[in-house]
């Protein structure tokens, strides 16, 4: 539930009608910042909140942007620069040592955990993985925006695999590192 709540912005801006990209855009930022806004009350330390304050600033920019040029040609390559801003945001996290699934994980783990290297190794692989997936993402639907289908049901598929992928292997990942503790 954490990692939907997390994306929900960029999944409630990839379902809404990209002819109306601006509003999109709009809707988007107000759900980042009501996201972030219910996770400060929870209690949530800015650690967990990475994408979502990053989710605010660049929906808070596009925005801006499609209402102030809605036939921008920011709009064909929104997806693309989505899915960059994303990659950017877990690579600067792993860049500087804060995974952003780190702050994602302390949610459900005990505190005496939160320290410990083989933790923080997962969390690292995991944020890999995700900013791979973004990146890659990324580059495809640039390619196809580029082809003029930004907007078509292949550029959708393709948005749905860049989360759906490392989703699995967030889940498939630490079930098998469970396991393997287990085992021990």
């Amino acid at each position: 539930m954490s990692y939907l709540r997390t994306f929900l912005p960029w999944i409630v801006f990839a379902v809404l009608p990209s002819g109306n990209w601006q509003w999109a855009a709009l809707i988007a930022l107000v759900v980042a910042v009501a996201v972030i806004a219910q996770q400060v009350r929870a209690g949530a330390e800015p650690d967990a909140l990475i994408i979502e304050f990053g989710s605010a600033a660049f929906f808070a920019a596009l925005a801006a942007i499609a209402f102030a040029d809605p036939d921008s040609g920011v709009h064909d390559y929104a997806s693309a620069l989505s899915s960059a801003t994303l990659a950017v945001i877990a690579g600067v996290s792993l860049a500087i040592g804060r995974p952003f699934t780190l702050g994602i994980a302390k949610r459900t783990t005990p505190r005496e955990v939160w320290g410990l290297a083989p933790f923080i190794r997962i969390n690292v692989v995991i944020t890999a993985v995700w900013t791979a997936a973004f990146a890659v993402t990324a580059v495809v639907l640039a390619f196809v925006a580029h082809a003029g289908n930004a907007h078509s049901i292949t550029a959708t598929l393709i948005q749905i695999a860049g989360f759906a992928v490392p989703m699995l292997f967030t889940v498939r990942y630490v079930a098998h590192v469970q396991a393997k503790a287990a085992a021990r």
